[in-house]
């Protein structure tokens, strides 16, 4: 055979030709503290009338909701 042939023909070599080697490890991650004013998405059910309350000014609703929670908070501690 002056050309190979164009699949193989052996299966073992056909599934051997699927798989890259292997790639080195990544290094590990390293931890940090979480990023000081970082925001997290989350889904939150609230009532309606709260909603449209916060929304009646306009864009930023979503920051005086976080607000409010925040002084919240703060009378809390």
């Amino acid at each position: 055979m002056a050309n190979p042939p164009r699949r193989p023909l052996n299966p073992m070599d056909a599934a051997e030709a699927l798989f890259k080697p292997a790639k080195k490890a990544a290094a590990p991650a390293v931890d940090r503290p979480a990023a000081p004013k970082t925001k997290e998405l989350v889904s939150l059910k609230i009532d309606s009338d709260v909603l449209a309350y916060f929304q009646e000014d306009g864009p930023g609703w979503q920051d005086r909701i976080n607000e409010t929670l925040r002084t919240v908070i703060r009378d809390k501690t």
